[in-house]
């Protein structure tokens, strides 16, 4: 089977079909009142899961499918919940590799009372006090930070004076240090508190992922309510998005135990029947139509559109001909071209 050599693909009445989930996608809303949780169940069963947006266009459709009459409740009517999330619990270390902490270290953790609070929604970086406790702030601010250097087991912690965004002393400790600071015990936090000046703080290596889509897209469009300084984690522990679609469908963040209404969506799919040659060498007596074979030749095929950055969710099958085969001999071009008598 290794003598295979896939040649070439053009679009043709038979041979392999390919579905992909596109773009295109189908939105259903529901006006029964869920909590976030209870909605996303309900969309994973019945379709693919809460409503990912990505653009305006999306924004538009839902816009014009609400019917507010239906979406009304006493407090904060005609708001649905829709698939995105700030994934508040989702704190690591910039210094990612494993075999650098023992069981449970990776989870120490010294914040002060009520932290962390992400104020305003927007406090992903982590900075410890000279007191040794941390709090949660907006990764932008500028102050000093703390670097480790690693030699073999060994790790020494080096006080920055300069003042940095968590970024750029992330940037600035991986080239001159190993990395930002993790702290993974009582013992390095006390030696990380000793460099920092009086009532001061300093970047530490620990910081957390921000909005993300239920399905794992990978859409960055955003529709906030700026007018509300949306995103704003009023009520505290804010992790869940609604559109607000008396307010041309703009989005706020909310608990996810509030009930709404909610929009699901199924992903469209679409299919295309390609092509294959296959041209056998140093084995032609190989059954290309042989289970095993075809198979083989799958595995390829998948990995080449995988190689090529293609959807990773395409799901290739063989399109069988009238009389049951995949695969079918073609005339060579010069049994085709020899004269008639």
């Amino acid at each position: 089977m290794d003598a295979l050599l896939l040649l070439l693909f053009t679009v043709a009445a038979s041979g392999l079909c390919a579905e992909s989930p596109q773009v295109k996608r189908r939105f259903f809303f529901y006006y029964d009142h869920k909590t976030r949780d209870e909605a996303r169940a309900f969309c994973r069963d019945k379709h693919t899961d809460l409503a990912t947006i990505t653009s305006m266009e999306d924004v538009d459709t839902l816009t014009s499918m609400a019917d507010l009459s239906q979406m009304w409740q006493i407090d904060y009517s005609n708001r649905a919940w829709i698939g995105l999330y700030d994934d508040v619990d989702s704190w690591s270390w910039s210094l990612s590799d494993p075999s650098f902490y023992d069981a449970g270290e990776v989870e120490f953790r010294q914040w002060a009372g009520g932290m962390p609070d992400n104020a305003q929604s927007a406090q992903h970086c982590t900075i410890m006090h000279s007191d040794g406790l941390w709090n949660d702030l907006q990764c932008t601010d500028n102050l000093k930070s703390v670097c480790c250097d690693l030699t073999g087991s060994n790790v020494t912690f080096v006080l920055i004076s300069t003042d940095m965004s968590w970024t750029e002393a992330q940037s600035y400790c991986r080239e001159h240090h190993t990395d930002l600071a993790s702290v993974r015990n009582l013992d390095e936090n006390q030696k990380i508190k000793e460099l920092i000046p009086f009532l001061q703080a300093v970047w530490i290596g620990l910081s957390r992922e921000t909005w993300k889509w239920l399905d794992g897209s990978n859409s960055s469009f955003r529709y906030w309510n700026l007018g509300f300084s949306e995103p704003n984690n009023l009520f505290s522990k804010e992790a869940c998005v609604s559109a607000d679609f008396g307010n041309f469908g703009k989005w706020e963040d909310w608990p996810c135990g509030y009930k709404r209404s909610y929009i699901c969506y199924t992903a469209g799919i679409t299919q295309q029947v390609i092509r294959v040659s296959v041209q056998k060498k140093k084995n032609p007596s190989v059954d290309l139509n042989h289970s095993a074979v075809m198979e083989h030749i799958l595995q390829q095929l998948r990995q080449k559109l995988r190689d090529e950055g293609l959807h990773e969710n395409i799901r290739l099958s063989w399109r069988r001909q009238p009389g049951g085969n995949v695969f079918q001999k073609e005339e060579s071009e010069e049994k085709k071209e020899t004269p008639e008598c």
